[in-house]
């Protein structure tokens, strides 16, 4: 899913990180790579949102690299790197090190994200991504805002990566917010097993579901997966009675076409009412400089992001077929 977190985002810890705690192992536990309080996306009014590590797709576009993969993962940003060698020398598997050239690399075959090097670097270049927390430390980080919720109707979010990878965890955390009368809402791909949608959905207040492409083919290529699974789910969810909302991050070239906006419209008629209306969110390139930290390639480099008169032509498309949409800030 398109993340709207700012690069800024990249040198960030969960709230409340500090030192791991001593998880319960009658309570669950889930990877997160980042709680963000004060949110005005992601759901209606001020939002926490609790990003959680995992996904079982790999959109070419995400602004969230560091959400893929499950296991904990460093980020290098060699820019704030002062080579210093205080990283290199307390990692235990040997993974730091400088170059010819004296820039700093990491060995991905070696580094087994244990956090050590972040740990102390004094000056944020290096981040770890994923620490393993329990329910009853998001939840706290999640009350300590209740009071912006109140005051906006807002609520926590449980974002990704793909949240329904984690359901036990995400399920934990809606009942106590929903004991505690916090507002909460899924933001999901729908690539993950109908069971685990099922399994959340009672305690969900609202969806954010993300239609990324009509063709099966394409959504393959473009995101590791079929959407087979995605449709299934969505049609699960508009017969769950859950309010949801349908979205499409706008990709240009990829999915802006006339044929795959009248193929999603079609799609969402045969959901019923309420499921006529979406959501466009257009593409951006603020996560581009998280793929150098993770020494991976980002496969769109050079592609604009989409101005203004693309999404009103995208969103007057989606009206003329009968569709209410709306473009995100």
């Amino acid at each position: 899913m398109q993340s709207r977190l700012e690069p800024a985002s990249l040198a960030s810890t969960p709230r409340n990180a500090g030192q791991p705690q001593e998880l319960r192992r009658d309570v669950p536990t889930a990877p997160v790579t980042n709680i963000q309080g004060y949110s005005i996306h992601d759901g209606p009014g001020i939002r926490t949102i609790v990003f959680l590590k995992g996904c079982t797709l790999s959109c070419r576009w995400c602004a969230n690299p560091e959400g893929v993969l499950s296991k904990p993962e460093v980020g290098l940003i060699k820019s704030l790197c002062p080579r210093c060698g205080n990283c290199a020398a307390v990692c235990p598997q040997g993974a730091l090190g400088f170059d010819a050239a004296g820039l700093p690399h990491i060995d991905r075959r070696r580094c087994i994200g244990c956090g050590e090097c972040a740990s102390v670097c004094g000056y944020h270049a290096l981040v770890l991504y994923g620490r393993q927390m329990s329910v009853d430390e998001v939840f706290g980080a999640v009350q300590a805002d209740k009071m912006f919720y109140e005051a906006s109707g807002g609520g926590v979010t449980a974002s990704g990566g793909e949240p329904l990878l984690h359901p036990e965890f995400v399920r934990a955390l809606f009942e106590k917010c929903r004991a505690d009368g916090i507002h909460t809402c899924l933001e999901t791909s729908g690539s993950a097993a109908s069971p685990a949608l099922l399994q959340v959905l009672p305690f969900t207040d609202c969806v954010l579901y993300d239609l990324k492409h009509m063709d099966s083919d394409v959504h393959r290529q473009f995101t590791s997966a079929p959407n087979t699974l995605v449709l299934a789910n969505a049609r699960l969810l508009a017969e769950s009675g859950v309010d949801f909302l349908f979205r499409m991050p706008l990709i240009p070239g990829i999915n802006d076409s006339a044929d795959n906006i009248r193929a999603t419209a079609a799609f969402l008629k045969t959901l019923g009412q309420k499921a006529q209306r979406i959501e466009l969110m257009p593409y951006h390139r603020l996560g581009e400089s998280k793929y150098m930290a993770l020494d991976r390639e980002y496969t769109l480099h050079g592609l604009l992001p989409v101005g203004t008169a693309e999404a009103a032509a995208a969103q007057q498309a989606f009206e003329e077929l009968g569709i209410e949409c709306s473009v995100s800030a």
